[in-house]
């Protein structure tokens, strides 16, 4: 007989997620958002978090019922609450979870053309405000052949033709503002690498942030490699996605660090999953005391990131 403990109770509950709602509002408050004028930071966060919703419930990430998936993204982004200073941020995850909601759906679908397009398109709005999400494009193809299993040529065209579908409307908004240099400058920045001695001059509390969000990470591949014979196979597909975008963001951003930002909001989207899925369904003494370790550290680092720059 399984054993249910706090973590069980906390993850299958349905109370969780109105609960950990409230708790992002108080700490957004106490931030100074409000006060701040970063009301539509809030509501991209709100919409990211319904997305990640929708996320876990069309894909059955979780064999149970558990909103933990929706949980962990908002317990990790009110955590890194720097990021939410920067509205692109927030909205680069809103653009990578809507298209990770495309792509997955394009699962082993012979008719997935216009939902791979439509992927693709997210990661062009992401790309006009973080043009280094493009480093994730060669990866995303093999992707499309190996764990989506639609990849072929029309597949291919369309990802193209969806990431450069953004750029017909901005490209002719410049033009007519006659500003064309914007193109050109928003490319030439793709290259741009400053040296990861960049990272002498993060803050200390920015840096065991972004350790916490990656041991989390790996502390999620771990569990899900040890127990994934328990999923279905579109399951293990979907979770070995966010594990290798995981690893490519952890990557990007120790060689790129001055996308460190971008790349952690990336990563806290492909690391909530695995987390979500690491709290519902393990149920062992030590993986009961992990919960309240992970929790009191969040908590403690949510404290920090929002109190230290005051």
């Amino acid at each position: 007989m399984i054993t249910k403990r706090f973590q069980n109770k906390v993850a299958e509950s349905r109370i969780s997620l109105p609960v950990t709602g409230i708790y992002a509002l108080v700490m957004c408050l106490l931030g100074g958002m409000f006060s701040g004028h970063m009301w539509a930071q809030f509501g991209l966060l709100a919409l990211a978090s319904f997305l990640m919703m929708i996320l876990n419930n069309a894909n059955s990430l979780i064999r149970i019922y558990s909103r933990m998936v929706s949980c962990s993204f908002l317990v990790l982004s009110v955590m890194s609450f720097f990021l939410l200073s920067d509205i692109k941020c927030v909205a680069i995850e809103v653009s990578f979870i809507s298209f990770y909601l495309f792509l997955f759906s394009a699962y082993q679908d012979k008719r997935a053309v216009g939902k791979v397009y439509y992927a693709f398109v997210m990661l062009g709005l992401a790309s006009a405000m973080y043009v280094q999400i493009l480093y994730l494009l060669p990866v995303l193809w093999i992707i499309l052949y190996t764990n989506i299993m639609v990849g072929c040529g029309r597949t291919l065209l369309a990802s193209l033709l969806g990431v450069l579908t953004p750029y017909w409307f901005i490209g002719a908004y410049y033009l007519y503002q006659n500003q064309t240099d914007w193109l050109v400058d928003h490319f030439c920045s793709i290259v741009d690498f400053q040296g990861i001695g960049l990272w002498a001059d993060v803050e200390l509390v920015k840096i065991c942030t972004i350790g916490f969000v990656v041991l989390l990470s790996f502390l999620g591949m771990i569990h899900f490699r040890l127990n994934n014979f328990k999923d279905k196979i579109r399951t293990r597909m979907l979770f070995e996605v966010f594990s290798v975008m995981s690893l490519v963001s952890m990557v990007v951003m120790v060689v790129h660090p001055q996308s460190m930002d971008y790349q952690l909001a990336l990563l806290i989207v492909s690391t909530s999953p695995m987390v979500g899925h690491y709290f519902a369904l393990t149920h062992t003494f030590w993986t009961n005391i992990s919960f309240y370790v992970i929790l009191i550290v969040s908590l403690a680092l949510t404290a920090f990131n929002i109190w230290f720059p005051f």
